[in-house]
């Protein structure tokens, strides 16, 4: 059920009861791990910390335009850089994928991945060497590689500047793959990956193939195998926060691509929905 906090009336974007119950154990314990030097609680509650991150990953406003009855920008920005860099947002983003896969019925660990890659702008912050030009796509801002499993999950996440080749973000994402989950054998990645890819998943016990375009095709049209990545790009983007690169740092990019992952596999495990 979407309930408000404190008596505030509720955003789309709240955690409902359920989902909250999902998620509190990994945030009681992590803050139970750091507690306050002066022995304060603080002023705001983590359950609110988390609805002004998923309202700010939904609506795409600035920090400074989170509305006032929700945490204030200094709060909200302190947890989100804290679970950023401790890994507490990845940690979070990997319970849900787990149970998103067992509701499913699938095991656990994934066995084969999709990899794929997407130009998006970046914003006028965002320093100049940490982002690029895109030569294929002539479009000027950053990259963000993902490997998802075959329903569409994300696994693995790297965003670089759009000069970098999809080799470069194959490769690393597929180290990334094979420390996070190594029961995975085999990948699926479209033309722009080429052989040193292929090369370099042999060496990690992975098989990377190739699916082309069937000759003569015109315009967009899903392809077998590859579909399901395409698909949860497409899907990320209803987070407006992704619609264009705002970050100063690429690390905080990809933070926000596993909160709008968590975010979505909640409505997922609680069948909940919001407004497009």
């Amino acid at each position: 059920m979407l309930v408000g906090v404190d008596g505030r009336e509720p955003y789309p974007s709240d955690l409902s009861d359920e989902a909250w119950e999902l998620i509190r154990p990994v945030i009681t314990a992590w803050k139970g791990r750091h507690p306050s030097v002066s022995g304060h609680e603080g002023n705001y509650g983590m359950r609110e910390i988390v609805n002004a991150l998923l309202y700010q990953a939904r609506t795409g406003c600035q920090w400074r335009y989170l509305p006032h009855d929700l945490p204030p920008k200094s709060a909200v920005y302190y947890y989100f850089g804290l679970w950023r860099d401790d890994g507490t947002a990845e940690t979070i983003h990997e319970l849900l994928r787990c149970l998103a896969r067992e509701m499913r019925r699938r095991r656990e660990d994934p066995s084969a991945v999709v990899l794929d890659s997407q130009t998006v702008r970046a914003s006028v912050n965002a320093p100049k060497e940490t982002t690029g030009l895109d030569p294929g796509k002539r479009s000027p801002g950053r990259k963000r590689g993902i490997a998802t499993d075959v329903i569409g999950l994300v696994i693995a996440v790297i965003v670089v500047a759009a000069s970098v080749q999809d080799n470069a973000i194959g490769t690393t994402l597929l180290d990334k793959v094979a420390a996070s989950a190594p029961t995975v054998t085999k990948a699926w990645v479209d033309a722009g990956f080429k052989e040193v890819v292929v090369e370099h998943g042999a060496r990690l016990g992975i098989d990377v193939e190739s699916v082309q375009r069937e000759p003569g095709t015109k315009g967009f049209t899903p392809q077998p195998k590859r579909w399901v990545v395409e698909q949860t790009l497409g899907t990320l983007m209803l987070h407006r926060r992704l619609v264009r690169d705002y970050e100063t740092r690429p690390s905080s990019s990809a933070a926000w691509i596993h909160w709008s992952m968590t975010d979505l596999m909640l409505r997922r495990l609680t069948r909940t929905t919001t407004a497009t």
